[in-house]
C-alpha cells in the first residue's frame, strides 16, 4: 500500500510501498480517508522532534487523521463507521504501536501526562502515523465521529489539543472565583485559528490573536471574521500587550517562540492563566528572573505547559467541531493533494493554512 515517510538521514517526505497492516486480536483494520499536516511533521521531517519507531529506517507521518472502519475484526466496531485516532501508545509494540501491554498512565486513561519514555506517538516517536491507505488500531484508541466529519474529522486531533489545555488552565484557577473576559492567541496557525475560535462558546468577550503577517492575508480575514483583533507582533510585541490593549485574562501560546513563554507572564492580567503548547528549539537568553517571580506571586498569575491530548478531549473536540460554522472550517483548510504530490503538499508558503494529504474519500 502507499505512505508518506520519511527517511533516516533524508530531508524530503517521499511516496513509500510498505505491506498493509492485517489487525492482531482486538484490532481493527482502518481505511484512511485524510490526513492533515501540520507544524509537528515538519518538525519530526527536520529531526527536530520525536523519533523513528525501533528498528526501522523510515518513519511514516501522520498524526491527524479521518478513517473508516474497513474491517471491524470482531470488536465492537461497525464497518462503515467513521472514526479518528489518538496518537499515544504504550512503548514496547512493533513499529505500528501495537502489541504493547499499557502500563499505569493508560490503565488510568492518562496517556497524554505520561513522561518520556513511557509512550510512543504515531507518526512522531517511535511508531508509524496514519498516512498510509490503512492502519490498525485497538478501538479504545479510536474516537467515533458522525458521517459528515469524512472531510474534516482529522481537525479533531488539533482541537482536542486545545480542549486539554482549556481543561488544565481552569483547573488552575478552580480555587477560586475566575470569570475571564479577555484572551489573546499567540499565532495565527492553524491551531491558533482553531483556538481562537473556540473563544466564544467559553465565555471571553474579547479576543486577540497575534502573528507577523502583512495585509492582506487569509489568515487575518478568518480573525476578524471571528470577531476578533488582530495583533502584529512586529509592532506590539507580547509584554508590551498590557500597555498597547490590556492585560489578558487568559494567553494561549501556539508559536514555540521561546521569548514568549516569559513575555506571557508580562502580558497576563492579576490572576490570569496562560498555557503554552509550542515547543521551541534550544534557546538560551536573558530574563529579568526576579522581575517574574515577584509576578508571579503578586498578582496570582500561572503559566502551564500541555502536550498531547486523549479520548476525553478528542470527544469534546468533536462536540466543538460539530459546532463551528461551515464557512470557517471551508477557510482553514486551503489545500488538499493527493499522496502523489507529496511534494507539494509539504511546501509552505503564506497562501497555506491548514494541507490535507487525502487517501480516499466516501
Amino acid at each position: 500500500m502507499r505512505a508518506i515517510a520519511v527517511g533516516r538521514g533524508e530531508t524530503d517526505p517521499t511516496v513509500v510501498e510498505i505491506d498493509e497492516p492485517e489487525p492482531a486480536e482486538g484490532e481493527a483494520l482502518i481505511r484512511t480517508l485524510r490526513v492533515g499536516i501540520d507544524g509537528t511533521d515538519h518538525e519530526v521531517i527536520g529531526s527536530n522532534h520525536g523519533g523513528y519507531p525501533e528498528g526501522e529506517d523510515f518513519q511514516v507521518l501522520g498524526h491527524e487523521a479521518i478513517g473508516v472502519v474497513e474491517d471491524p475484526n470482531g470488536t465492537d466496531l461497525e464497518a462503515g463507521q467513521l472514526v479518528v485516532p489518538t496518537v499515544r501508545r504504550p512503548p514496547g509494540g512493533d513499529a505500528f504501536g501495537s502489541g504493547a501491554e499499557p502500563n499505569e498512565y493508560f490503565e488510568r486513561n492518562e496517556p497524554d501526562m505520561a513522561p518520556a519514555g513511557e509512550y510512543v506517538e504515531r507518526g512522531i516517536a517511535g511508531a508509524h502515523g496514519y498516512m498510509a491507505e490503512y492502519f490498525t488500531s485497538e478501538p479504545r484508541y479510536l474516537v467515533p465521529v458522525p458521517d459528515e466529519f469524512a472531510e474534516i474529522g482529522f481537525l479533531v486531533e488539533p482541537i482536542s489539543n486545545s480542549e486539554k489545555a482549556f481543561d488544565l488552565a481552569e483547573a488552575s484557577r478552580s480555587t477560586f472565583e475566575w470569570d475571564p473576559e479577555s484572551a489573546i492567541v499567540l499565532g495565527n496557525g492553524p491551531l491558533g485559528l482553531l483556538t481562537l475560535a473556540m473563544l466564544d462558546d467559553r465565555g471571553f468577550d474579547r479576543h486577540y490573536c497575534l502573528g507577523r503577517r502583512d495585509r492582506p492575508d487569509p489568515t487575518i480575514d478568518i480573525i476578524e471574521e471571528l470577531g476578533a483583533t488582530y495583533v502584529d507582533s512586529r509592532e506590539t510585541p507580547v509584554d508590551e500587550l498590557p500597555g498597547a490593549e490590556e492585560p489578558m485574562d487568559f494567553v494561549y501560546e501556539a508559536t514555540g517562540y521561546a521569548p514568549h513563554a516569559f513575555q506571557t507572564i508580562d502580558a497576563l492580567a492579576p490572576n490570569g492563566v496562560g498555557v503554552l503548547l509550542g515547543i521551541p528549539g534550544e534557546w538560551e537568553f536573558e530574563i529579568d528572573g526576579g522581575a517574574l517571580h515577584r509576578d508571579f506571586v503578586l498578582e496570582n498569575k500561572a503559566l502551564l505547559g500541555s502536550v498531547n491530548s486523549h479520548v476525553p478531549h478528542f470527544e469534546a473536540a468533536v462536540e466543538t467541531l460539530a459546532g463551528m460554522p461551515e464557512w470557517f472550517t471551508d477557510a482553514i483548510v486551503t489545500h488538499v493533494f493527493d499522496p502523489e504530490d507529496v511534494d507539494e503538499a509539504f511546501e509552505t508558503g503564506d497562501d497555506r493554512i491548514k494541507v490535507v494529504v487525502e487517501f480516499d474519500d466516501l
